[in-house]
Order: structure tokens, then C-alpha cells, then sequence
């Protein structure tokens, strides 16, 4: 016999003389040489696994990371102030281009009620006036068809002002003197005289009273024509002091005519006038019961109002013409008891007005302040408050799609795992149809087809869940199969088998469980890479729509570089969220992997 034998015969003998109070003692002290080590190797499995998770420092910081997101995501939109879809706005100070100005250097043509001058017209008393000539001549037709040569009579009144008459057709005169008038023509005997000395003395115009006539052929027809008034050509414009006041054909006349000779006054439908001159404006006056009051104004500037809505008082035009006279950047123009600043912008020979006036707008790209802490998005919206909603969608969103992967993945990889053969070939095959579909462009493509639909938000996501949950079970499937496959030959397996258990309690109670530790790794790590999907389609403009928010979104308000450089505070805090979660969901993905794995250093 051994000493170590010998040695334990003896410590036997020895505790069995011990007395009854000296085994309470015994049995009430601590094991000797039971350290830290010993105690692990007696706790439960589950208790093992969370000694193991606690020990790691980095699944500790990654499940305070997910934890403090889930507070922010979930509790955050119940503390905030504001909703998800508010809106906020703030006062500014709006430039709108309010009107233009142009210096007249081109012919305006006013014409003589129910008459007509065209551009015809137009043209050949433009090429009379450079060649000084009074009487110009147009190839017209008349009622009847016949081809004639219209006269036109141009009258100077002033400097650049025109009265051009128009040749109103009397009768016609074949060569043997026969006359034919003209519907609603008289060709009386007076005129018939005066018609034949003018052709007698060679000549193409002749008077009748006061009525100018003229005379011209056209192959072996005479036609005579009486001068009635057609349209004023002129340079300058006129601006009325009040928008009811109506411009008439008679008033442009004898307005002008007053400046170009000088007079003091005039008479227009009427009405009695007084004319005063300021530089190149003239102001004209009404005197209407011996009240002088401002009716117009006359100058080479035309004030046109950029809205037709908006009507440009005199003033405002007199105010405009001193301002560009004087050469100045703005002026400031008092409307409605309010002084408002315009400013000036000359591109050639073309002045633009801009109105400057407060307007309420919506408060988009604000910096952080104490009432919005990241200030506000492109709609106008607070930042902060649209990052807890968007942590909502996003968190629910990955978790709804893992769920979804698992379950399906679950099922058909246990069942394929547990029957194989036709089973398993016909469920790998599914898979490996699944894993050929182009994961991304397949998700652009129906997120381009539900934007075409229009799709609303809320149904939207709905869809995004199922179809990103459906699309991602393979790997599950393929991961349960093989577990499966190795733990469906072990001992315990036989043993529910002889017992007559179902097949449905064989592999749902008994395989699936031996599983879950390596599903639970699976969830947690693709929890991170289903919101980075999220985050990928909707930065794209193909996942979560407006009014709902999610940190992909938010990324999305960087429209171009100009946004990114110069606010960083819309894009950085929702990358940082994306960034916290999916870390912690990492970490806490490896540490679950390291507790679970039995192979561990303990």
C-alpha cells in the first residue's frame, strides 16, 4: 500500500472519533482552497455565460452604448418639446426684385382709337423719317381685294414726336372716269374739282376744306385717300399719379405738343392742364376747379412693376429716376407710414429694383442655440428631436428585420438540418437563389417603384421591413443547418428518438435551444449592419420618407458640399449615433460569442 494510502486511512479514522460538535464545526466551515476559479465551475450555465459577458470590458461599453441610444430613442421624443414633423420659422429680411428700369432710347407708338399701325407700318416710317420725307406709300389690299398703294403722312411736332396720318380710301377711278366709291365715302363734287386740278397740276396731295387728300395708282386705276390720324410716335412715356387715371390719344397729343412749343398750358379732353419742366421730367398738372393738383408726369424712363399685381405709384417712379440720376446703390421710399430700403442693380442700359421687407421664412441650417441644441435641418426642423425619432425607426427597424431573418431562417434551416436529403437539397437551393439576388440594386429598384406609386410613409415602411427581413434569412438558415447536421447524430438525439418524441419537439425543443447561443451572436452582430442598410437607403433617398425620421435621413439633408462644409452640425451628430450603435452592437456581439464559447479560458 501506497503512503498517500496509508495517509488517508489515517485522516478517515481520524474524522470519525470527531465528536457531534466538532462535525458542525467541520460542516459549517468553508471549503478550504476554494478560489474564485472553483466557484464558476458550480454555477449554472446561464450564469457562467453572463460572468463571462461582464468580464468583458469592451461588450460592458458596447451594451452602455445601446443602452444609452435605446434612452435617447425611446424616452428622448417624450422629453423633447417638439414634435417630429414641427416646423420653425423666423423673420427675415427678404431681397425681391420689385422693378425695372430702362432709359427709352426706342419709338413708342400710341395709336388713334379703332385704328391700326403695324410693324409694317412701322418700318417704312422709320425709313421715311431717316430719309426726311413726309409721305410714304404701303402695298396693301383693300376690302374688295384690289391691290393698293396706302399713303401715310407723317407730321413732325417736335423733337423724336410724330403725328403719323393714315390714307383712308375714297374712290377709285378707272381710265375713262368712272368713279367708284368706297363704302361709307362720299366723293362729292367739291372734292371731284379739287381732284382734277391736282391732277392737272401734277400733283398727289390736295386739300378739301380742311381735310388732306392724296392720290395714287397702281396699273391703269386712280384711287384717292383722305389723311385721318393713325398713332403718335414718340420717346417718352407717361406715369399717372393715381391707377384709376386713363392715358387717352388726345391727352398724349396735346401734352406733348404743350413741352415742345413751350406753352405753359393745355387743354386735353376738356380738360385744362398746366405743364411745368424739372430737368428731363415734366409734370403736368389738372386744374379742376382752380385746384392744382399732380395728374402725370412725362420722361424718357420706364418704371415697369416685376408683379402685375403690384402698382407703382408716380412717386415711386420720381423717386426711382432721382435715385438712378444720381447714381445711387439704393434709396430709401416711405409706403404705408414704413420706410423701405431699395436697392439698385444697373446691367447695361437696364436697372433692376429690389425690395427689401421682412418676411417670415422657415429657420432652415440654424446653428445650435439654447432652444434647438443642433440647431435646425433643411425643413426647418430641430435637429435633436428628429435624431430620437430617427433612433426609434431605425432601432425598431433593425430589430423588426432580424426578427424576421431569424424566424424564417429558424425554421427552414432546422428543418432542412433534421431531414436532409430531398429536404435539404430543395431548401439549400432556395438559399442559393436567394443569395444571388443583388441585394442593393434590388432595394434602389423598389424603393424607386414605391416613390413612382407613391407610396405613403407609414406603408412604406412597412414594406422596407418585410422586404430587408425576407431578403436576409439565408445566412441564418445556412448557420442553423450546419449546427444542426452535427448536433442532430449526438447521444441526446437518439434518446428523444426512442422515447417516440415528435419530430416537432425534437427539433424545436431540443436542437433549436442547443442553437440559440449562436443565433443570439448572429442577432446581435447584424443588428448593426440591418441600420447601416437602413442608414445606406434612405441617404440614398430610397428608405424612411418625410415626415418620419431616421438617422440615414438625417445624413441625406447634405444635399451638396456646400452643406457639408458649412453645417456640420446636420450631418456629424446623426453619423455619430450610427456610429455608437453599431459599435455597440459589435462589442456586445463579441463578447456573447467569446461567453458562449466553451473552449474559453476561464
Amino acid at each position: 500500500m501506497s503512503d498517500n494510502m496509508k495517509n488517508d486511512d489515517k485522516n478517515t479514522e481520524k474524522i470519525e472519533t470527531q465528536t457531534p460538535a466538532a462535525d458542525n464545526q467541520v460542516n459549517n466551515a468553508p471549503a478550504p482552497g476554494l478560489d474564485d476559479e472553483q466557484r464558476i465551475k458550480v454555477l449554472s450555465p446561464g450564469m457562467l455565460v453572463a460572468k463571462r459577458f461582464i468580464r468583458n470590458k469592451l461588450a460592458i461599453v458596447g451594451l452602455c452604448c445601446i443602452i444609452g441610444m435605446a434612452l435617447f430613442s425611446i424616452i428622448g421624443p417624450f422629453i423633447s418639446p417638439y414634435g417630429q414633423g414641427q416646423q420653425f420659422t423666423k423673420v427675415d429680411m427678404m431681397e425681391q426684385m420689385y422693378a425695372s428700369v430702362t432709359n427709352n432710347t426706342e419709338f413708342r407708338y400710341i395709336e388713334y382709337p379703332n385704328a391700326s399701325f403695324d410693324s409694317a407700318d412701322r418700318g417704312k416710317f422709320i425709313s421715311a423719317i431717316r430719309a426726311s420725307e413726309s409721305i410714304f406709300e404701303v402695298d396693301k389690299k383693300d376690302a374688295s381685294g384690289s391691290e393698293i398703294k396706302m399713303p401715310y403722312r407723317v407730321e413732325t411736332i417736335g423733337t423724336d414726336f410724330y403725328q403719323v396720318y393714315k390714307g383712308i380710301t375714297v374712290a377709285k377711278i378707272n381710265t375713262v372716269g368712272n368713279v367708284t366709291e368706297y363704302p361709307g365715302m362720299t366723293f362729292s363734287a367739291e372734292i371731284q374739282k379739287a381732284y382734277d386740278t391736282a391732277v392737272s397740276e401734277r400733283s398727289k396731295v390736295f386739300f378739301v376744306g380742311d381735310d388732306e387728300y392724296a392720290i395714287t395708282s397702281v396699273k391703269k386705276d386712280t384711287f384717292v385717300f383722305v389723311f385721318k390720324p393713325v398713332s403718335l410716335v414718340t420717346k417718352l412715356l407717361v406715369d399717372t399719379y393715381s391707377e384709376s387715371s386713363v392715358i387717352t390719344y388726345d391727352f398724349y397729343l396735346q401734352a406733348e405738343t404743350a413741352l415742345n412749343s413751350g406753352a405753359a398750358t393745355f387743354n386735353a379732353d376738356g380738360v385744362n392742364y398746366a405743364i411745368e419742366t424739372d430737368g428731363g421730367t415734366a409734370t403736368i398738372y389738372s386744374n379742376e376747379g382752380g385746384v392744382k393738383t399732380p395728374y402725370a408726369n412725362l420722361s424718357t424712363y420706364l418704371v415697369q412693376n416685376f408683379s402685375p399685381s403690384d402698382y407703382i405709384s408716380v412717386q415711386f417712379k420720381e423717386a426711382v429716376k432721382e435715385a438712378i440720376v444720381a447714381k445711387q446703390d439704393s434709396f430709401v421710399f416711405a409706403e404705408a407710414g414704413q420706410d423701405i430700403t431699395y436697392s439698385i442693380e444697373r446691367e447695361n442700359e437696364i436697372w433692376k429694383i429690389k425690395k427689401k421687407y421682412p418676411t417670415t421664412v422657415l429657420d432652415i441650417y440654424s446653428y445650435p442655440t439654447k432652444a434647438h441644441w443642433l440647431g435646425t435641418d433643411s425643413n426647418g426642423m430641430d435637429n435633436m428631436t428628429r435624431l430620437m425619432f430617427g433612433g426609434r425607426v431605425s432601432l425598431i427597424i433593425g430589430f423588426i428585420v432580424v426578427a424576421i431573418e431569424l424566424v424564417i431562417g429558424v425554421v427552414l434551416g432546422g428543418i432542412s438540418g433534421y431531414f436532409g436529403r430531398l429536404v435539404d437539397q430543395l431548401i439549400m437551393r432556395i438559399v442559393d437563389v436567394f443569395n444571388c439576388i443583388p441585394f442593393m440594386p434590388i432595394l434602389i429598384i423598389i424603393g424607386a417603384v414605391m416613390d413612382q406609386l407613391r407610396v405613403e410613409s407609414q406603408v412604406r415602411l412597412f414594406y422596407l421591413m418585410i422586404i430587408l427581413g425576407v431578403l436576409g434569412w439565408p445566412g441564418v438558415a445556412r448557420m442553423v443547418r450546419g449546427q444542426i447536421l452535427t448536433l442532430r447524430e449526438q447521444e441526446f438525439m437518439i434518446a428523444a428518438e426512442a422515447t417516440g418524441l415528435s419530430v416537432y419537439r425534437r427539433i424545436f425543443k431540443h436542437l433549436i435551444p442547443n442553437v440559440i447561443p449562436l443565433l443570439i451572436v448572429y442577432a446581435t452582430m447584424n443588428l448593426g449592419s440591418t441600420i447601416l442598410t437602413e442608414a445606406t437607403l434612405s441617404f440614398l433617398g430610397f428608405g424612411v420618407k418625410y415626415p418620419f425620421a431616421s438617422w440615414g435621413r438625417a445624413i441625406n439633408e447634405v444635399s451638396n458640399s456646400y452643406v457639408m462644409v458649412k453645417y456640420l452640425h446636420i450631418w456629424i451628430p446623426p453619423g455619430i449615433c450610427i456610429l455608437i450603435t453599431v459599435l455597440g452592437f459589435n462589442f456586445i456581439g463579441d463578447g456573447l460569442r467569446d461567453a458562449f464559447d466553451p473552449k474559453m479560458k476561464r
